[in-house]
C-alpha cells in the first residue's frame, strides 16, 4: 500500500493530523485481523516535498532527503496509532535512522509480514529523485505483494482531471496498455512500468472513503484496478 502525506493532514493543509492517522490505523487493524499481510510505503508531501526546492531555494537533493525524513515523522505516528490499536508494527527506512527504525532488508521485512506485523516503510528508496510511487512499486515487487493499493485523494483513474472538468469519467478498470495509450496519470512512469513489467495490479482509490483500504484489500469494487 502507498500512502500519500495529504493523507496524513486534513485537505487543503498540511502537517499532521491524528485523527486521519488513527482511521488508518483502525482500517489496518481490520486487516491483519482477517490474516492480511501488508507493507506500507509513506509519503511526506504533508510535510515537505522535493518538488518545493526552487521555492525553498535549496539543492533538489537536499530538498529530497528532507522529504525522506518527513516521511519518517509519518511512519512512525502511523506505527503508534497501530501499537495502540494491539497491531504489532516494524518501521523500516531506506536511510539510516537506526535510533527510530530498523533498516530495509528484504529478507527481514518479509519475516516480519510472516508474523502477522504490519511493515511500515519510510525513506523512499533512499536515493533523491526518486518518488515514493516508485518506492512503492519497488518494494511490493521485492516482498511478492499481489497487489499495489494507492491510496490518494481521488477515488479513481479519469480520462481528465476531475477538479478541472465537471465532464470527467472514472474508469473501474484499465489495462496497462490503456494507461499508456490514453495517456492517464496514474503514478510516475518509472513506478507505473515497473508495475506493467512485473505483472503486479494497481488500485487507486479515495483513502478517505468509509473502510476504502478494507474495500480495496478485500478485492470490494471501489476506485480504479488496473492490471494486464
Amino acid at each position: 500500500m502507498k500512502v500519500s502525506g495529504e493523507g496524513f493532514s486534513r485537505e487543503g493543509e498540511t502537517g499532521l493530523d491524528t485523527e486521519r492517522v488513527q482511521i488508518l490505523a483502525d482500517q489496518l487493524r481490520h486487516l491483519t485481523s482477517k490474516g492480511i499481510q501488508v507493507a506500507c510505503v509513506i509519503g511526506g508531501g504533508n510535510i515537505l516535498r522535493g518538488k518545493q526546492s526552487d521555492s525553498l531555494g535549496i539543492a533538489r537533493a537536499t530538498a529530497d532527503y528532507m522529504g525522506m525524513l518527513a516521511t519518517v515523522i509519518n511512519g512512525l505516528s502511523l506505527s503508534d496509532a497501530l501499537e495502540a490499536h494491539n497491531v504489532s508494527t516494524r518501521v523500516m527506512s531506506a536511510i539510516d535512522v537506526h535510533k527510530v527504525c530498523e533498516p530495509f532488508i528484504r529478507r527481514r521485512a518479509l519475516r516480519h509480514l510472516e508474523k502477522g506485523r504490519v511493515v511500515v516503510l519510510v525513506g523512499g528508496l533512499g536515493s533523491p529523485y526518486f518518488t515514493t510511487d516508485t518506492a512503492s512499486a519497488q518494494r511490493a515487487i521485492e516482498l511478492d505483494c499481489s497487489i499495489l493499493l494507492k491510496a490518494t485523494m481521488v477515488d479513481g483513474v479519469y480520462d481528465k482531471d476531475p477538479n478541472k472538468f465537471d465532464d470527467a469519467v472514472r474508469y473501474d478498470s484499465l489495462s496497462f496498455d490503456e494507461v499508456i495509450d490514453n495517456k492517464l496519470q496514474v503514478m510516475d512512469q518509472t513506478a507505473f512500468t515497473l508495475c506493467r513489467e512485473h505483472n503486479l495490479p494497481i488500485t487507486v482509490f479515495d483513502m478517505s472513503a468509509e473502510q476504502g483500504l478494507v474495500k480495496a484489500a478485500t478485492g470490494d469494487k471501489i476506485g480504479t484496478l488496473i492490471h494486464n
